[in-house]
């Protein structure tokens, strides 16, 4: 069952001024941090998106090679698995059919809401699913490489990536967490990766926030942590603008 996030930002305050700068980007590293996630509303007509998201790290293309990417359904992808049709998609992290490092932060804003029902993000903090195993498993998804391809959608679209990586992996001290419920292909016999696909899933249904968008809304999260997802909708004006940030490179 759908939950109401718990990491919101206002850009205004209690009297409906906008917050000063400082304090917001001071309030967002704080919620970024705690939860993985932070949904900002009020958002005047004056934000910057953009310069504001910079401020993370470096944008990293997309599949397509699109560094901001317009989320809006396409006529011809509701019959395949896809993130631009407007049928639900499964949890999943970012960037696991990438090579290298999967992207360290995903962001969405709204340019125009789907009207009626649907359309909403959904999100699950990813350590709510390997609380489910145990170190010595979890040193397993650590160890072992696992097949990641990419989706039907971008595969129509003539981009068709795979790549191996394993399910955990340690980068500059953090843990990086890749998931997907559809893309990873699980080897046969595998028993330990079917139940983190499955398991991970049903935790997910039972207890993910849906976030829902008014104009000029954002979500911003940690995709080393954070599993997202989308609702169904009807509505094919929706529109979401989406990027992709890079983790900074260690010296």
């Amino acid at each position: 069952m759908a939950k109401m996030p718990d990491s919101v930002l206002s850009c205004s305050d209690v009297n409906n001024d906008p917050l000063p700068d400082s304090v917001l980007k001071y309030a967002f590293r704080q919620l970024l941090g705690n939860n993985g996630y932070v949904q900002i509303v009020n958002v005047p007509d004056s934000f910057d998106h953009v310069a504001f998201l910079k401020e993370l790290g470096d944008f990293q293309p997309t599949p397509t090679g699109t560094v901001i990417g317009d989320l809006k359904p396409e006529s011809d992808m509701d019959d395949v698995y896809h993130a631009q049709n407007r049928r639900p998609l499964v949890p999943h992290t970012e960037g696991y059919e990438f090579r290298g490092t999967p992207p360290r932060y995903m962001a969405l804003w709204c340019v125009k809401p789907a009207s009626g029902l649907g359309g909403e993000t959904t999100m699950l903090d990813g350590n709510r699913i390997l609380r489910e195993f145990t170190e010595e498993e979890k040193q397993h998804f650590l160890d072992t490489t696992y097949e990641w391809k990419s989706t039907e959608g971008l595969a129509r679209r003539g981009v068709q990536h795979h790549a191996e990586h394993p399910v955990l992996e340690e980068v500059d001290g953090e843990l990086v967490f890749r998931f997907s419920y559809n893309n990873l292909v699980v080897p046969e016999g595998d028993e330990l990766a079917r139940r983190l696909v499955e398991r991970g899933k049903e935790i997910y249904d039972e207890g993910h926030v849906a976030v829902q968008y008014e104009e000029r809304d954002m979500i911003v999260w940690s995709n080393w942590r954070m599993l997202h997802s989308r609702n169904a909708f009807d509505d094919p004006s929706r529109h979401l603008k989406r990027v992709q940030i890079a983790a900074p490179i260690s010296a």
